[in-house]
């Protein structure tokens, strides 16, 4: 699964998980008060479900989504073309090291609930859950 959110081995440590939530509040700040200089970026309303740190705190990976799911593939293009001036305002007034590179992937969250409370709805899944 070389898509997949999460990794095989042992998880994220404290400080990248706190420099993550750091960092997705920030990015959403950002993107809500229109602070990036580009009106198709600035239309658009993304939710930021969650920011990975790499190791090194060099790389972060933000899983974002648009209202109501639709226009995935242009909100990523966007987020992409802006990702320069993404990445110093998220890094504007934080006190790290280093501004960390901004990647952006679709948050893919909803639809694995969505298809878990499907499995769930089955009947044969019911009769074993049931038991």
């Amino acid at each position: 699964m070389a898509n997949s959110r999460f990794n095989d081995g042992p998880g994220p440590s404290q400080r990248q998980l706190r420099v993550g939530e750091l960092l997705r509040r920030r990015l959403s700040e950002v993107l809500q008060r229109g602070d990036i200089h580009d009106p198709d970026l600035n239309r658009l309303s993304l939710t930021v479900g969650e920011v990975r740190c790499s190791p090194d705190l060099k790389v972060a990976t933000a899983f974002v989504l648009p209202l109501a799911g639709k226009g995935q593939e242009d909100a990523l293009k966007i987020l992409s073309r802006n990702k320069g001036e993404i990445r110093r305002q998220v890094s504007k007034g934080l006190n790290l090291k280093y501004a960390p590179e901004m990647r952006f992937r679709l948050d893919e969250t909803f639809d694995r609930m969505d298809d878990t409370r499907r499995l769930f709805d089955q009947d044969e899944v019911r009769r074993d859950t049931d038991e």
